[in-house]
């Protein structure tokens, strides 16, 4: 991680290496979801300090979404009413397991700032309540340097979509 932190300094400028590394060790269940978002290819880097919180803020920053993320609907009632070829996780679900949230649009937004990212594949987002409680989920992706924001159902899963997360320490 030390090495992408400085790979990739313009995600964090002003931020500090070993405050953060100082942090990550402090708090060991935020250590291990933050291998977790590793081991599914995520690529963690830090993209934000909270002066507020003393929080370091982390995105997953890998080039698509996350590999070992894919193929997966948006929550776990989706998951549920799914009656045949039921995918091996929700979103919402693995990211719970992994300790961390998905991504806000917001947030998704504030990621594409920082570079290109998903130029091949989408991302599901948290969805409003709302949305949710009709069926539907919000998922996002970068088309002609442009980021747009679609609809599915909940429960439709692609071998090209999966989730970001975000993770504060």
């Amino acid at each position: 991680m030390k090495n992408r932190f400085n790979k990739h300094k313009s995600r964090h400028k002003g931020i500090d290496w070993e405050k953060v590394q100082a942090r990550l060790e402090a708090n060991p269940s935020k250590l291990w979801s933050l291998n977790e978002m590793e081991i599914t290819e995520g690529e963690p880097d830090v993209v934000g300090y909270d002066k507020k919180t003393g929080e370091y803020i982390f995105f997953d920053c890998s080039a698509e979404s996350p590999k070992g993320r894919r193929s997966i609907c948006y929550d776990g009632d989706a998951l549920a009413s799914r009656k045949e070829h039921k995918p091996k996780d929700s979103a919402l679900g693995m990211a719970e397991d992994m300790g961390i949230e998905i991504l806000s649009e917001e947030q998704y937004r504030e990621l594409q700032q920082l570079g290109a990212f998903d130029l091949k594949t989408s991302s599901w987002i948290l969805t409003p309540a709302p949305v949710r409680k009709l069926g539907g989920a919000l998922f996002c992706d970068r088309r002609y340097d442009t980021v747009f924001l679609y609809h599915n159902g909940a429960e439709s899963y692609y071998a090209a979509r999966g989730f970001r997360g975000s993770l504060r320490v």
